[in-house]
């Protein structure tokens, strides 16, 4: 692994002109935005996609025969070609994407319209109880769904770590049997900021069982490759990913399985959403999301490197990893600690006092995950290693 300092001056002068696209950042000198996790926010290029849309085109999509309408409908028609090749799609003419208003939509959207009638009674899936709330209650809700119908399905825990967070390949192989027809992961976790290796899940699950994968907080901060993942669904937010909120996306692979045929009148499409997101995903591309990942990671390391040597606080996540020439691997862009003295919630609000906006609670996460609050600093592109050093002063000052 690179050293974060060397990766930081290497990338400061392609970072810089992208930090100055986001004018709320340019705006509010005197503020550290470090809540991307949460939500991201939107450079010129999106503001003005939206803005241009709003003024030329607006209409609805696929209703009408007009020009307004027409272009519209290839708007969205053409964004979903662009979410496959964005996601690296080695069969775009199989696959399919539908649009959501998120990530906790897409994920029931998976869980109502294509695992309710792919599974029979005494079947098994297995979903993840220590991450997002998100990825655990569709499933909990389809099982109580098909219960209410006489099947009777069996969900599992996707075994992890204790303290890492890290799935637990040996224990999963433990679980995992004939009637295993579905598993549910996710990407990155939103606490730990762990890349959770999901193709590792694939070699104990084997070639044929179906996985869905929550990609929250990769998409928009990591290159996301699903012909390297070999998943089934991919599930993710747009507005984590630099578009506006209420848009999401479901890619579906279409190999596994039937193809995902979301039920019910679709409704009038978030038709501005799509533009955000087609802009986004443009930006992103432009930028290099490689790049993105390779700032953001030498960031967090250097964050929890230097969170490492301050005895009032811990560190959630890996132990191994902290320092900043630890050889195991970094956080993605995130970093969640504990001041061993003061609570999450007073910690974030004399946090803000110092002008850092960060996030300070449960973070959602599901029943097995950690029982008590903890301060989240999730950075993207737009921050920079003096916000990092001016944080870390401070930290330093309240222990």
């Amino acid at each position: 692994m690179a050293d974060p300092l060397e990766e930081i001056a290497e990338l400061a002068p392609w970072q810089r002109p992208l930090r100055a696209q986001f004018p709320i950042i340019t705006a509010h000198p005197e503020l550290a935005y470090l809540d991307s996790a949460a939500t991201a926010q939107k450079p010129q290029a999106v503001l003005d996609a939206v803005r241009d849309y709003l003024v030329t085109s607006n209409a609805n999509a696929g209703r009408g025969s007009y020009p307004w309408a027409n272009t519209t409908t290839a708007l969205v028609e053409r964004t979903r070609d662009q979410v496959k090749e964005f996601l690296g799609d080695p069969d775009p003419g199989r696959s399919t994407v539908h649009f959501t208003s998120g990530t906790t939509e897409g994920l029931r959207t998976v869980a109502r319209d294509w695992l309710a009638g792919w599974l029979g009674d005494g079947d098994e899936i297995v979903v993840p109880f220590a991450d997002h709330q998100a990825n655990l209650s569709p499933w909990l809700e389809l099982r109580e769904l098909l219960a209410r119908q006489g099947v009777r399905i069996v969900v599992r825990e996707l075994p992890c770590q204790a303290g890492s967070g890290d799935y637990d390949p040996a224990a999963l192989a433990g679980i995992v049997g004939p009637r295993t027809r579905f598993v549910a992961a996710t990407h990155v976790h939103h606490v730990y900021g762990v890349d959770l290796n999901v193709d590792r899940v694939r070699r104990v699950v084997g070639p044929e069982v179906p996985i869905c994968l929550d990609a929250a907080q990769s998409i928009g901060h990591l290159p996301v490759s699903v012909a390297d993942l070999d998943v089934d669904f991919v599930v993710f937010s747009g507005h984590k990913a630099l578009a506006l909120p209420g848009t999401g996306a479901v890619w579906a692979r279409g190999l596994r399985g039937p193809e995902l045929r979301p039920g019910g009148w679709p409704g009038t499409p978030n038709t501005v959403g799509v533009a955000s997101l087609a802009a986004a995903l443009d930006w992103l591309e432009t930028a290099g999301t490689d790049r993105i990942e390779r700032w953001t990671v030498a960031l967090t390391a250097r964050l929890a490197d230097g969170l490492s040597r301050m005895g009032a606080y811990e560190v959630l996540g890996c132990q191994a990893s902290l320092a900043a020439g630890s050889r195991v691997q970094r956080r993605r862009s995130l970093v969640t600690f504990r001041h061993r003295g003061v609570n999450a919630q007073d910690l974030g609000f004399i946090l803000y006092s110092h002008g850092f906006m960060v996030r300070s609670d449960g973070h959602c996460q599901a029943g097995a995950g950690e029982k008590e609050g903890s301060v989240r600093v999730s950075l993207h592109v737009h921050n920079t290693p003096e916000e990092v050093e001016e944080l870390l002063a401070t930290l330093a000052s309240l222990q």
